[in-house]
């Protein structure tokens, strides 16, 4: 079985586990899964489809993006408007065409970036075409400059860190500081309803199935392995006749469109978006996402943002001023003992066990030739 079947059975079978013990079995029941715990398994899946997208180019290209809150804010922002749109006069100020936060700031329409906001299909199109356009421009600046190392990472965080204070200011027409929140349904669905949380659940759960499918294919395709090769040495890439940075550029935008999708699948179970996920923060945390899980593995990024996310739920219930020494303290140790993360951890104790097994065979052998002898 490849870790694409293994992967895509282990999201079914957790799926149809989980929707069927919040269906069929009631609240009080030990086997029933409760709408909190689905929305909250739908945001890791949404983190984790983020760390696929970031384990993409930093796994498998070498490029360490310190910027990718920004694909996932911009998703999330696209859906956001949406969303927003469908309140209609339900909102504070009944206005059946601004959202409150445009009528309170006086507003007297809609800004023309708004166009078009009420409809589903053209703000999916949004979800994938704004991530990919800005990856584009951002990439094509950067990779044809031949810039790369810290450098880059310096500057992906620096394009980050100017959307989060650009979306700060209300002239925008974001929301300012509150952003978008307040959602009542999607496509006429009440987003209250336990029925629709698990619908996205299961969609979340399947775009993540078809993001890790698109990247498994890339990996191990011809053009998958030339990003492979500028990982580990891009001059030679160069040298042979390849442009790297046209590799680069198109493995950048396919990352940054899968980080968009996934914020656009978290803004719904969330419940709200505001400039706070543009922080750079939260895209070093992406990157010790995948350093934990197993950078260059695909599942490994997976395992990371699950089992971080898990943690950092348990931490900021229990001690949250300890969290981030907490995930500071779990980084060093998977550097110091699991170099290649979580996901190295099974197959490094095989071949522990193996080694220490041809060492007991030696030994039997040497110990009947001496008997022999």
């Amino acid at each position: 079985m490849t870790s694409l079947h293994f992967v895509v059975t282990t999201l079914f079978v957790a799926t149809l586990y989980v929707s069927f013990c919040n269906l069929v079995f009631e609240p009080g029941s030990a086997l029933h899964v409760s709408t909190y715990t689905v929305t909250l398994l739908g945001k890791y899946l949404c983190y984790a489809l983020l760390a696929l997208s970031v384990d993409l180019v930093w796994g498998y290209c070498g490029i360490l993006s310190l910027g990718h809150g920004a694909f996932f804010a911009l998703g999330g922002y696209a859906m956001g408007m949406y969303l927003m749109r469908q309140i209609g006069d339900r909102g504070v100020y009944g206005n059946p065409e601004l959202p409150d936060f445009m009528v309170f700031l006086n507003w007297d329409s809609l800004p023309w970036y708004w166009a078009g906001s009420d409809s589903f299909i053209w703000m999916a199109v949004m979800v994938v075409l704004i991530p990919g356009l800005l990856a584009y421009v951002f990439g094509s600046m950067a990779f044809k400059s031949r810039v790369s190392g810290v450098y880059l990472s310096i500057m992906t965080q620096a394009m980050t860190y100017a959307l989060l204070l650009a979306f700060f200011r209300n002239e925008m027409g974001f929301g300012g500081n509150n952003g978008l929140t307040d959602f009542k349904d999607i496509l006429g669905f009440s987003l209250q309803s336990d029925t629709t949380r698990i619908v996205l659940f299961i969609i979340t759960a399947v775009m993540l199935a078809i993001g890790y499918a698109i990247s498994h294919y890339i990996v191990k395709s011809k053009m998958g392995r030339v990003v492979t090769a500028i990982r580990d040495s891009e001059s030679r890439v160069r040298f042979v006749g390849y442009k790297p940075e046209n590799y680069k550029v198109w493995i950048f935008v396919v990352s940054g469109v899968l980080a968009g999708i996934a914020g656009a699948l978290y803004v719904p179970q969330v419940g709200i978006i505001n400039p706070g996920e543009f922080s750079p923060l939260n895209s070093i945390e992406m990157v010790i996402w995948v350093a934990i899980g197993g950078r260059g593995t695909l599942y490994g990024a997976i395992i990371g943002a699950l089992v971080v996310s898990y943690a950092k739920t348990r931490f900021t219930a229990i001690m949250p001023e300890a969290w981030l020494f907490a995930l500071g303290g779990l980084f060093v140790l998977v550097t110091l003992f699991l170099p290649k993360g979580l996901a190295g951890l099974a197959p490094q104790l095989i071949a522990k066990f193996k080694r220490s097994d041809s060492a007991k065979a030696a030994d039997t052998a040497d110990t009947k030739s001496e008997v022999k002898s």
